[in-house]
């Protein structure tokens, strides 16, 4: 689980082009929005394209369960083993 979460943290820094940022100052356990990386909407819409052409996963509309998923890039990268698994 290790190895996806840092391939997550590296495709946030990529997706959402964030210069002075390295993987390793993204906290796996933080959260991504407002509080810890203080991302917003339009991250989110990014970040969930790059994602599904990354992963090839579908993500569902706006929803407390798809927003669950992006609470921290460990809800993301469970929510990606996850999907490759099914």
């Amino acid at each position: 689980m290790q190895a996806l979460e840092l391939e997550i943290r590296e495709l946030i820094i990529s997706a959402l082009a964030l210069e002075d940022v390295a993987a390793v100052d993204i906290d796996v356990n933080a959260p991504l929005f407002v509080e810890g990386l203080g991302l917003d909407s339009i991250d989110a819409l990014e970040l969930g394209l790059a994602l599904q052409k990354r992963y090839g996963i579908t993500l569902t509309g706006d929803n407390e369960q798809t927003r669950s998923h992006f609470a921290s890039v460990t809800a993301l990268a469970a929510m990606v083993a996850a999907r490759r698994a099914k």
